[in-house]
């Protein structure tokens, strides 16, 4: 029996790079010419020019807050899916609102990746305690399940106590739902005094999964990882045997960038998640997850070659109201932009005697640039805020741009 997947997952670099070169500009050449999204951001645009991640790297970002503006002008899919709804098998709504499409394909969503690198074969009887309401969760992982030929039990969200009742009569091999619940469902067992030892291994996504969380289940020898995934996307990366880092799916490219900026920033240093995804439906092009996470460099000991990230940081969406006025990242990436000759920066929000103070703390060399950029951080922000230098690699490689100082409301 194999350890992966499918060939795609033990790629040389090289055929990487190749099936990059076709399938980049067949994308972006589908996405022009079958969403009016993309025909307007990418006019002009030869989509034969788009052959590597250099190239990808000067197209503008995909926003959500775009997705959202754009369905609701024109409802339900705003222009950005390339399939008609007659031709769909599933409409989702999650909290935006935003409408996701599913398509007619098997495992539409790419999860049976994840699950199998989780140790889910044929035949197993999987738990499934996503929600199969509005929300898409539920059937991604029902139809990855039913990819792998796994039988399924919809379990949903919903009573600890009918749960563990269920695991007790049905006896699944597996669980697919948030990290925490699993933990729950068997607490409950073990106060009834339930025998739920048939499930021997789980995959979790959806919420923090903590080393003291995973420090429970090995204490009772079960097999845990995790996926990274959303509703507009499906699965990005996932966990394999290694635990070391996630693993970028087969389906998508993924780059870090400075946060508000699609400006690709070094491996191993912390951005925005940046997504494209190759799927014909819903072909999203340096999609903004609004996720923090970085690279890490080399490969995966599990023998999976494609590129890993560290898992989820944070939010990169770090707009915060400063004397009644909102502040994004991507104003501060501005600010810089304005200014040659300096590097990360971070503006540091905190409070004096009532009133919202703001620091720009900024690495470069030339302390003389600091009377510029204060000029710049005040026109971008339409704000007065003082300007730090620190010595290059003075800030903390966590992604934050904007860091609020201020203490919390009592």
């Amino acid at each position: 029996m194999s350890d992966h997947y499918d060939a795609l997952e033990t790629r040389s670099a090289d055929a990487r790079a190749a099936a990059l070169s076709e399938a980049l500009p067949r994308q972006i050449a589908h996405a022009m010419a079958n969403t009016t999204h993309y025909a307007a951001l990418f006019a002009g645009l030869d989509a034969g020019d788009i052959r590597d991640e250099a190239a990808l790297a000067h197209l503008p970002v995909t926003r959500k807050s775009a997705l959202i503006e754009a369905q609701g002008t024109h409802p339900p899919f705003g222009g950005i899916v390339a399939t008609p709804m007659a031709q769909l098998a599933r409409v989702f709504i999650s909290p935006g609102p935003i409408h996701e499409p599913e398509g007619a394909a098997p495992d539409y969503w790419r999860f049976a990746r994840a699950l199998f690198a989780t140790g889910f074969r044929a035949g197993e009887l999987v738990h499934n305690c996503f929600a199969y309401h509005f929300t898409p969760a539920g059937s991604m992982f029902e139809s990855a399940a039913r990819a792998l030929g796994c039988p399924v039990f919809p379990a949903g969200t919903g009573s600890t106590e009918a749960q563990a009742r269920a695991v007790a009569q049905l006896r699944p091999a597996g669980y697919a739902g948030t990290p925490e619940f699993l933990k729950a469902i068997l607490e409950k067992g073990d106060e009834l005094g339930l025998d739920l030892g048939s499930i021997r291994r789980g995959h979790v996504s959806g919420g923090a999964y903590l080393p003291g969380l995973r420090a429970w289940y090995a204490a009772r020898s079960l097999t845990v990882l995790q996926s990274y995934g959303t509703a507009d996307l499906g699965l990005i990366a996932y966990e394999s045997e290694a635990r070391e880092g996630l693993i970028s799916e087969e389906g998508v490219l993924i780059e870090i960038v400075r946060p508000g900026t699609g400006d690709v920033v070094a491996d191993g240093e912390v951005g925005e998640v940046l997504v494209t995804s190759f799927n014909p439906v819903h072909p999203l092009i340096r999609f903004a997850t609004g996720d923090l996470s970085a690279i890490l460099p080399g490969a995966s000991p599990c023998g999976r070659t494609n590129r890993r990230i560290r898992g989820w940081m944070g939010r990169a969406d770090q707009a915060t109201k400063v004397r009644g006025m909102f502040v994004r990242p991507e104003q501060i990436a501005q600010v810089l932009a304005d200014v040659p000759g300096v590097g990360r920066a971070r503006l540091l929000i905190s409070a004096a005697e009532g009133r919202d103070q703001m620091e720009l703390q900024v690495e470069a060399m030339n302390a003389s640039v600091a009377p510029m950029l204060e000029a710049a951080l005040q026109a971008r922000t339409r704000l007065r805020g003082s300007v730090v230098m620190v010595a290059p690699g003075t800030l903390p490689n966590d992604g934050q741009v904007i860091k609020d100082a201020r203490p919390a409301p009592s």
